[in-house]
């Protein structure tokens, strides 16, 4: 097991607490999103950033956040000292850096971003860039065993991308951040592949993945392992099995994590750790605790009862399919109530139609980041539903709201962004 090192950069004198430190990586570039690697390449390399550990990228669309919590909880169940990395948060932004389940403390995420300052100059980093590096800099500091960290927008040109993976994972390729990775399959195939590297594996979830992904693989000359072709996940009842080459696991536990695409997730998250075996060893006994356990915040979690609450960042089509699946899947005796805000970048339209169907009571309120969908503009995508339309000053009042006139029997489904479910999350806290 590593030992932690500490970095040798001083800290800058700055920002005194994280919030402060927050705000300050708002004000170095002029735009949040930035793609490219020149700037935060030169960073870590002032910085001398050389993990020296194992990493796993994770890319896709949808499912990352659930193939690194699986990764993770049998890396964890294994022994191993694991660093995540995931983005967004849901309330607080320590939940973006993680080791062994634990979020970062607010000292240790000040310590890193100081690291990062003293060594910035006059570069200026996107906030994404910055907490990248910083992330990192705290599993350095912590001395980690292994990494897993998820790509934020992308791949080839996501921040992320600077550290070379032992093996990197494509969950999903759906329609997502056209303005960014282009507006067909094979175009954003094509950009979330570039976390592949030459003669490592790379883990393919995607049931029917666009060209580019085989075509970059072959490329990049990496070992591209396609589920439904080079690996396989089976369910029977509610057991299941995975099998890759002459390696078959049988008789694995149900996941923890609901939604049947959630076992092409951990089929990925297992054939990672099939195929990095001699760096990172991890017993049956480690992968059955792991699967039993691993859970994600905001992936169609059940948060309360009578009503019951169902929270899911759900915020492109791709998602809003699978969290319709889920509602189909379990239905309810009375009302469905959705609680619902998005990011006006995104595809409004598509994911109101996919939820349509299943929606009796739409609680409408904008989301204030500049990012977000206004009232008005929620309202015009939602004037043709067959529901009811509701608006509120806030997405915690449209909770509050749904949640006091639905019936026991009813269920309250929060969905359309990490914004939305936040906020929820913290209505719900409050409240313990």
């Amino acid at each position: 097991m590593s030992e932690a090192r500490p970095s040798s950069l001083p800290p800058s004198a700055g920002p005194k607490t994280l919030a402060d430190w927050l705000a300050h990586t708002e004000r170095l570039h002029a735009l949040t999103i930035d793609m490219g690697l020149a700037r935060v390449s030169r960073v870590r390399d002032i910085m001398g950033m050389q993990p020296e550990f194992p990493l796993i990228i994770v890319a896709g669309t949808n499912g990352k956040g659930s193939t690194c919590a699986v990764l993770a909880a049998c890396l964890d169940a294994a022994g191993y000292r694991t660093g995540v990395y995931t983005s967004p948060h849901l309330v607080r932004y320590n939940e973006r850096v993680r080791i062994s389940g634990e979020c970062a403390s607010d000292r240790a995420l000040c310590e890193a971003f100081s690291q990062v300052e003293a060594a910035r100059g006059e570069e200026p980093l996107t906030p994404f860039e910055f907490g990248t590096l910083a992330a990192m800099q705290v599993f350095i500091n912590e001395g980690v065993d292994v990494a897993v960290l998820e790509v934020g927008l992308g791949g080839r040109l996501d921040a992320v991308n600077i550290f070379e993976p032992a093996c990197s994972v494509v969950t999903s390729i759906a329609l997502d951040h056209e303005a960014w990775l282009g507006n067909t399959r094979e175009a954003i195939g094509f950009e979330k592949a570039g976390v592949f590297r030459a003669n490592k594996p790379a883990i393919c979830a995607e049931p029917e993945p666009p060209e580019s992904i085989a075509r970059v693989a072959a490329e990049k000359g990496a070992r591209l392992l396609q589920i439904g072709r080079d690996f396989f996940e089976e369910r029977t009842g509610d057991r299941w099995s995975f099998t890759l080459g002459e390696l078959s696991w049988t008789d694995l536990p149900p996941l923890k994590l609901l939604g049947e695409f959630q076992y092409r997730n951990a089929a990925a998250a297992l054939a990672v750790l099939a195929s990095i075996e001699n760096l990172l060893p991890v017993t049956q006994e480690a992968l059955r605790q792991g699967l039993r356990t691993a859970a994600v915040a905001g992936r169609f979690q059940q948060a309360a009862l009578y009503p019951l609450v169902i929270l899911d960042v759900a915020h492109n089509p791709h998602a809003a399919a699978e969290l319709a699946r889920n509602l189909r899947a379990q239905p309810c005796g009375g009302k469905t109530w959705a609680v619902f805000g998005m990011l006006h970048d995104k595809d409004i339209p598509g994911v109101i139609d996919l939820l349509d169907p299943l929606v009796d009571i739409w609680c409408v309120a904008g989301i204030t980041d500049k990012r977000g969908a206004s009232l008005d503009e929620l309202r015009a995508f939602l004037s043709g539903v067959e529901g009811s339309v509701r608006g509120y000053g806030s997405l915690q009042d449209a909770f509050r709201a749904a949640r006091a006139d639905a019936h026991p029997e009813d269920r309250v489904v929060v969905f359309g962004s990490f914004v939305t479910v936040g906020s929820v999350m913290e209505v719900l806290e409050a409240a313990r």
